[in-house]
């Protein structure tokens, strides 16, 4: 879902691709007065997947696409929960990248709702200020839409920031449909699975081991929770893998130098994807290559544990721990030792330990699989 945003500022390698991203992909002015930015020309990009059986216009998703989809028949089930949310830390010197997964059922405090999970700022603020507009006469559905959806940008991209306590320098947002169409895009994305696994409710039916899925099969991979270990934990590791397979295939592949196999990539994005007007992405062009070479490494945030709030299932975090945690994921590598007094380099210290490592994320060694493709539950 989220992957989509990337592929577009990696296709762009000519003018050619750059007008049409510049005059077909929505922009956004959710950032508004973002504050300090990232530091040393870092870049702290906010990917946010929409679980909505809507376009980008707020109409539902023609009925044959649902089905294929495997959603569900209602246009009205998923609502604007941000059921993806992950933040990629780009180093300006092209050195390896982060990518950040937010656990969407972490119960944090979103600005003018309290206590809520974080999927919900979204849904919440957008509701708020479509009441809010119609109480004040408008009727257009179309600007009832388009600013309900600011209203809902602005209040989820401040929750994670607030949560995480780092800048966020530009963001994109993927609705459902995005996986759907990426991985049409790509003619298929290969995953490996450790275990056979079944799930009617996502339309996931999976033989263990390396496989390529087609559209519909990829949707049911990213959505698919019930009848794993870790249920939705395991959805972001799946999502994760998800992307790095996808980046891994454009490499190999050489989507990224071909204008006319990109050009597919871009219509996808012109339907699935909004983007801040801030973003220049003839300057993060070179940064998404890096990716599609394999240059990132996901981790999934901790949390405390689960528990019940409003009679609703919850995962319990800690604020301050989080925090910690990201500024340890995000710090540079220690530089190399300095010779010793007798001439010969002192042994090198072992990397610090990163919270999240070796915890099944996707990208961790322990998972990766034949060809660099993640190995997940």
């Amino acid at each position: 879902m989220t992957v989509a945003c990337l592929l577009v500022a990696g296709a762009a390698v000519g003018y050619w691709v750059y007008a049409q991203v510049v005059n077909g992909v929505r922009t956004s002015d959710a950032l508004g007065d973002k504050g300090p930015g990232s530091s040393h020309g870092d870049q702290n990009i906010l990917l946010m997947g929409l679980d909505s059986r809507k376009d980008l216009n707020g109409n539902p998703l023609p009925k044959n696409i649902l089905e294929q989809l495997h959603a569900g028949a209602s246009s009205n089930v998923g609502g604007y929960n941000t059921n993806t949310l992950i933040l990629l830390h780009l180093p300006a010197d092209g050195s390896r990248a982060t990518g950040l997964s937010v656990p969407r059922d972490d119960l944090v405090d979103v600005p003018g709702f309290g206590k809520q999970k974080i999927k919900e700022a979204y849904g919440l603020a957008k509701a708020r200020e479509e009441d809010r507009l119609v109480a004040q006469g408008v009727k257009d559905h179309t600007e009832l839409e388009s600013k309900s959806r600011e209203a809902g940008r602005r209040t989820e991209i401040q929750t994670v920031r607030n949560f995480l306590g780092v800048p966020i320098d530009h963001f994109a947002e993927v609705n459902l449909a995005g996986f759907y169409d990426l991985a049409g895009a790509l003619n298929g994305v290969d995953v490996c699975l450790k275990h056979p696994t079944k799930d009617k409710n996502s339309g996931a039916d999976f033989p263990a081991g390396r496989q390529t899925l087609n559209a519909r099969q990829s949707l049911a991979f990213v959505r698919q929770r019930h009848n794993l270990p870790s249920g939705d934990l395991d959805r972001t590791r799946r999502q994760q893998a998800f992307l790095l397979s996808a980046v891994h295939k454009l490499e190999a592949s050489g989507t990224l130098d071909k204008i006319g196999r990109a050009y597919s990539l871009l219509e996808a994005a012109k339907r699935d994807i909004v983007i801040d007007k801030g973003w220049s992405l003839t300057d993060a062009a070179d940064q998404m290559k890096n990716l599609a070479g394999g240059n990132v490494a996901f981790h999934t945030l901790k949390i405390n544990g689960f528990g019940t709030y409003r009679r609703e299932s919850v995962n319990v975090v800690d604020p301050a721990t989080v925090r910690r945690q990201v500024q340890e994921l995000l710090r540079p590598a220690p530089s190399p030792q300095p010779p010793s007094a007798h001439g010969q380099s002192a042994a090198p210290a072992g990397p610090s330990p990163r919270p999240g490592s070796g915890d099944g994320s996707a990208g961790d060694p322990k998972t990766l699989g034949g060809d660099g493709v993640p190995c997940v539950d």
